[in-house]
């Protein structure tokens, strides 16, 4: 089932309303670091790490990242993957939140998240516009609290 996100994106109000509830899933917590994972969550983590004073961090498929990185593979449908993380994009201690545009199977976050906990961040959670609730893809995410904005 997709989930086009174009009409958001192309309405300003849409998408300033979409970056303004992702912000607001960690309201109170100073954030060091918004994790973006490849590709479509992008878009959304650089305007929510602008938005709260943050850096954004890029979580790309391997050979995306021009640095050294840390590696997790992780299983598709019907195939393995692998993500990447510079190694000096974070550091232990450091206050994180993961926003991504869609949560369906939670494969992509938990390997995004297993990165991050090698490194010792303080995990916020995760925040993602779309969640397909039926895929059940927050239990893969325990014990890191899951929001999202639109859940079907």
């Amino acid at each position: 089932m997709f989930k086009d996100i174009t009409p958001i994106l192309a309405n300003a109000t849409l998408f300033r309303e979409a970056i303004s509830r992702l912000c607001a899933t960690v309201s109170g917590v100073k954030i060091d670091k918004v994790v973006g994972i490849d590709a479509r969550g992008f878009i959304f983590a650089a305007a929510v790490a602008d938005r709260l004073g943050a850096g954004f961090v890029p979580v790309r498929k391997k050979g995306k990242l021009p640095w050294k990185t840390y590696q997790t593979e992780y299983a598709l449908e019907y195939a393995e993957a692998i993500l990447e993380l510079h190694q000096d994009a974070v550091q232990a201690g450091e206050s994180v939140v993961i926003v991504d545009d869609l949560l369906a199977t939670g494969g992509t976050a938990a390997a995004a998240i297993k990165l991050l906990d090698e490194v010792g961040v303080n995990l916020v959670g995760v925040s993602v516009l779309i969640e397909l609730s039926f895929l059940d893809g927050r239990s893969k995410l325990t014990p890191y609290p899951v929001h999202s904005i639109l859940t079907f």
